[in-house]
């Protein structure tokens, strides 16, 4: 998923297009997904706050490779740039902003360290954290690794924002190492004792091609590691129901919530 730390922006032009496939070759294909694995299992209070007021909706995506798009065949077929338009036909009323701030290379700990000026200055209501592929390939010590995770999301909540955790992509190189499953394990447990959400993209990627209605060659770069056009816009679509569902699910705040909400 991810371009090597401190490639050129020249470099990762040239890796995209390597990266990604003949799209015209592709053919439909299905991504559906069961609600069980997709789903947010996590409240989205400031998000459905925007939307019930009617307010702009500003999203930041924060990873890697695979948020910035590597693999994709221009910046239009991004997860985050699909995402937005998704989210646009679900919220018609709405002004929604999607800002990609993908670094290709980085891993957690890189992360952390760019959301004073790559997150935050920008007030978004949801925070949208993809993790985890970059320090499975690099056999990041998982204790240090998981103490980073439950380090930054602290740091997006006590700015009062909405936090989504994406996993890992299911691709060969990322299968490939065991440390997968600790990675993904770590970051389950951290939105877990923290309260916050985790869209399963390993699983949803995993379960398109053992249910047969994809191959790996439909979603996954020659690369064998990055994601393409087709399983971008399969993630940006799942994860459009899935946000559209948990702001609807959330309840309004009680007036003592309310009252307290507006003096932040």
């Amino acid at each position: 998923m991810d371009a090597p730390a401190g490639i050129s922006c020249v470099a990762a032009v040239a890796l995209l297009l390597a990266a990604a496939p003949a799209f015209a070759d592709h053919k439909p294909v299905s991504c559906t997904a069961p609600k069980s694995v997709a789903r947010l299992d996590g409240a989205l209070p400031n998000t459905a706050r925007a939307i019930r007021h009617g307010r702009e909706i500003v999203i930041v995506a924060i990873g890697s490779s695979s948020t910035q798009g590597v693999g994709a065949s221009d910046k239009a077929h991004t997860y985050p740039a699909v995402l937005a338009e998704e989210l646009r036909r679900r919220w018609p009323r709405l002004t929604v902003t999607v800002i990609n701030k993908g670094v290709g290379g980085e891993t957690a700990d890189q992360m952390l360290a760019r959301f004073g000026t790559d997150v935050l200055p920008y007030r978004p209501q949801l925070v949208i954290w993809q993790i985890g592929s970059n320090s499975t390939l690099k056999d990041a010590p998982i204790e240090a690794y998981a103490a980073t995770v439950r380090k930054g999301i602290a740091r997006l909540k006590a700015a009062h924002t909405d936090v989504v955790l994406m996993d890992p992509q299911y691709a060969p190189r990322v299968i490939a190492k065991p440390l997968h499953r600790r990675i993904i394990a770590a970051i389950g447990a951290a939105a877990n004792d923290l309260k916050v959400a985790v869209f399963h993209r390993f699983d949803v990627m995993r379960h398109w091609v053992t249910s047969g209605q994809q191959t790996m060659d439909d979603v996954i770069s020659r690369d064998r590691l990055h994601m393409n056009d087709v399983s971008y816009g399969c993630i940006a679509r799942l994860l459009a129901d899935s946000l559209d569902a948990a702001a609807r699910a959330t309840p309004p705040p009680s007036a003592e919530g309310a009252a307290a909400a507006a003096r932040l």
